[in-house]
């Protein structure tokens, strides 16, 4: 089965994050609680904002740790997210290069 957002949504396969720094450190469970998300595109709706902003399947995102509806399709999941215009809210915080 396959999900295909629409309008100005996005669908996105949050990436795991770190729970052992790189130097080795064990951070505790309330320590991510602050922290931006990131993720990868996987679909795109067909909304005019999706078409200003130029993003793209495979482009990797920063979202609101607590940002957009989860979703588990076949046991993998993932975030639909809200991409608004300048005036609007949303729900991707920037695009990672």
């Amino acid at each position: 089965m396959q999900i295909k957002p629409i309008g100005n949504r996005i669908l996105v396969q949050p990436l795991k994050q770190e729970e052992i720094t790189a130097s080795g450190i064990v951070l505790p469970a309330s320590a991510e609680k602050e922290k931006k998300a990131q993720g990868k595109i996987i679909a795109l709706g067909n909304g005019e904002d999706l078409k200003k902003l130029g993003l793209k399947e495979g482009d990797m995102v920063v979202f609101g740790k607590y940002s957009g509806e989860d979703v588990e399709v076949e046991k993998v999941e993932y975030k639909i997210l809200y991409v608004g215009s300048e005036k609007d809210h949303s729900d991707v915080l920037a695009v990672m290069e």
